[in-house]
């Protein structure tokens, strides 16, 4: 699975499955406060 864009805001990611289906992903109830890996990961791959 490729992680498009992380969850730096603590609420919503992207991410594409290998047969290549993009799925984006809330947070449920209020934002997670930004934590490493994710508050430094850049951007990947297109959606």
């Amino acid at each position: 699975m490729t992680i498009n864009r992380p969850p730096r805001d603590g609420r919503m990611a992207f991410v594409r499955t290998p047969d290549n289906i993009s799925v984006e992903l809330l947070q449920k109830g209020e934002a997670l406060a930004p934590a490493e890996p994710w508050a430094s990961m850049p951007n990947s791959g297109e959606w």
